[in-house]
């Protein structure tokens, strides 16, 4: 089904579609659809890729001209976005930064903050990772256990941090601490851009199932950063982090349920070759799995619907990423069993193909971004209003 957003941004669409079908060619083409949210594959072209958005004046769309963006608004972002969903171009190495940090900045960061690192952002010149789990404090992010305290002009920071996403990439890094050493929870917490080239800072790779590195995990040992590199309040990074996640879940997930479409569309191809479609029980099991992508438009476009009227999404938010992550797993799940034998041999170097990539990566998505128990909680106690859950 394809979308219409209506006349208001029809020429901006063409816009969009004409510059992707005349840059997204030659090594970019060939690399179609490569990388994800945990997938660190072609690196080096996905990183090139950006900058070729960024000559064209792609990356930021919606911020600011005095940022470097283009300063339009929520819709012609959205569009951009299908769009580039749509031609299946590479997933951009700078997600980080362009869909979380930058986001933030603009909405709670100071004047200077905005000047010296959103600039850099947009013309792929400084990479960014996200400093906000720890070993003991993941889903439970209220129980982090890194310390800053205040030393002159700068601020001493010491703890773990783990699971960041492309982090032995990342040029800076922005970590959820401790700045009140009374505090407990949610209190006393602050968010701090941490510069990762320094001796206090060591980042070491995670492989994952995959046989990929884009996890890692960050030693900060007193390592320093400026007294004015505290986004928002000193004690209020609670909020920040929670407006940082908020965003997570705005714009990115029309993308993905493409995505997730094309793989149910593959799946029917491969059903198809196999005969699996004379069996009654697979057949109702992919005729689910056909639904259930459309599930996820539909949820997806109603949260649309709430960022283009000005309104913060509600319950449709969490619901969509409870239900498109466990999903995506049945969907690979599914994938595999069809492909029989031949779905389990993989090739020189441990090296993977599409579907063994994706139903790996996607074991994963119940956990990142909020994981699936954390997920019902939400949903049990601030929207069916259920007795929450007994707490330490």
């Amino acid at each position: 089904m394809e979308l219409d957003f209506g006349p208001a941004v029809r020429d901006f669409r063409e816009e969009v579609r004409d510059w992707l079908a005349d840059h997204l060619v030659g090594e970019f083409a060939e690399n179609r659809g490569v990388g994800g949210p945990t997938d660190g594959a072609a690196w080096e072209v996905r990183l090139a890729w950006d900058r070729e958005l960024s000559a064209g004046g792609w990356l930021g769309v919606g911020w600011p001209q005095e940022y470097g963006g283009r300063g339009l608004g929520l819709l012609e972002e959205i569009v951009f976005e299908y769009e580039y969903a749509r031609v299946n171009a590479p997933y951009r190495a700078t997600v980080n930064a362009l869909d979380l940090l930058g986001p933030m900045l603009l909405k709670m960061g100071s004047d200077a903050q905005k000047k010296r690192f959103l600039p850099p952002i947009l013309a792929v010149e400084e990479l960014w990772g996200q400093g906000f789990s720890e070993p003991g404090a993941g889903s439970d992010l209220a129980s982090v256990r890194t310390r800053a305290e205040r030393d002159g002009d700068e601020w001493v920071v010491s703890g773990q941090k783990v699971w960041t996403s492309f982090g032995i990439h990342a040029d800076w890094v922005y970590v959820l601490t401790r700045t009140d050493p009374g505090s407990v929870r949610h209190k006393g917490l602050s968010l701090l851009l941490v510069p990762t080239d320094q001796p206090g800072v060591e980042i070491r790779p995670i492989r994952n199932l995959a046989g990929q590195d884009e996890f890692a995990e960050i030693f900060l040992s007193d390592a320093r950063t400026g007294a004015d590199m505290v986004v928002g309040e000193v004690g209020q990074g609670w909020r920040t982090a929670m407006a940082t996640l908020g965003i997570e879940r705005g714009t990115t997930l029309l993308p993905q349920q493409l995505t997730f479409e094309r793989e149910a569309e593959a799946l029917i191809d491969l059903a198809r070759e196999r005969g699996a479609l004379d069996d009654p029980m697979l057949r109702r099991r992919i005729v689910d799995a056909w639904i259930s992508v459309r599930i996820m438009r539909t949820t997806n476009l109603r949260t649309i619907a709430e960022l283009t009227a000005g309104r913060t999404p509600g319950a449709q938010a969490t619901t969509a990423k409870l239900y498109a992550s466990t999903r995506h797993q049945q969907l690979g799940q599914l994938a595999t069993e069809l492909a029989g034998p031949a779905g389990q041999i993989v090739g020189e170097d441990y090296a993977l193909d599409r579907r063994q990539r994706s139903f790996l990566l996607a074991l994963a998505e119940t956990i990142y971004g909020g994981s699936s128990e954390i997920q019902r909680n939400i949903i049990g106690e601030q929207v069916l209003g259920l007795p929450k859950e007994p707490r330490p």
